[in-house]
């Protein structure tokens, strides 16, 4: 195969030593993108331009939008690069709440410190259904999550999917830029090493028991794994 037809790699970041892409990987993968993965919290650089990139993702983490850490900060500055030079970039979960401050937007708890910790539904809106289209697939009903702050919608962003305990579920932000508040990427092994380390969320006020999060991912997972590879061939359309 021709150097030139080698598809360019995505950047993945990551917060923590043991974090995966997970399905988000796999599928990555499948389309014949190579994982760059930086771990920033470990001291890796992100690089100052995704020339080289086919686009970027940002996943999750236990840490918070808000902390002062400077990592935290470097990596909400970072977003511009992507938002820049209109790459593709993903933000998942914590990397939805970083897109949404990069945006001017705030990142808070709950008011009754209530917490999504399992599956729950989600509901589109009309503004969905061109994102749907594109897809060929309709946004899941049901996702997983695992979070306790949430995000306000950036000015300018078009919101594409509500919730019932943090109404901001997904949003896009001009062709190129998602923020889901969700976890598209997870697999049963990864559902089942969360619930095993959870630690105090999944105790918190509106957190489904860890033994429906194993059995509710055998009813709604076909519908996620469906969407996020038909999702991802359209992100990365996009580049």
């Amino acid at each position: 195969m021709p150097a030139s037809s080698v598809p360019a790699p995505v950047l993945v970041v990551f917060h923590q030593e043991n974090s995966s892409a997970g399905r988000v990987g796999r599928h990555l993968r499948a389309l014949g993108h190579e994982l760059d993965c930086r771990c920033p919290r470990l001291g890796d650089a992100l690089p100052k331009t995704l020339r080289n990139h086919a686009g970027a993702v940002i996943f999750g983490g236990p840490m918070s939008a808000n902390d002062s850490d400077d990592f935290i900060r470097r990596e909400i500055d970072w977003i511009d690069v992507p938002l820049r030079e209109e790459k593709p970039f993903l933000g998942i979960c914590l990397g939805a709440q970083m897109l949404a401050k990069n945006l001017g937007e705030k990142v808070q708890p709950h008011d009754l410190s209530a917490v999504e910790c399992g599956y729950y539904p989600i509901y589109p809106t009309p503004d969905a259904q061109s994102l749907n289209v594109a897809c060929g697939v309709d946004l899941p009903k049901h996702v997983y999550h695992w979070h306790g702050e949430g995000f306000d919608v950036p000015k300018g962003a078009t919101l594409l999917a509500r919730g019932e305990e943090f109404p901001n579920q997904a949003f896009a932000f001009g062709k190129n830029a998602f923020g889901l508040q969700f976890h598209p990427e997870v697999t049963y092994a990864m559902m089942c090493r969360w619930a095993v380390r959870g630690g105090d969320r999944a105790d918190a006020r509106g957190a489904k028991p860890l033994a429906q999060h194993l059995s509710d991912w055998f009813i709604y997972d076909g519908a996620v794994a469906k969407w996020s590879q038909s999702f991802l061939k359209h992100w990365l359309k996009q580049a």
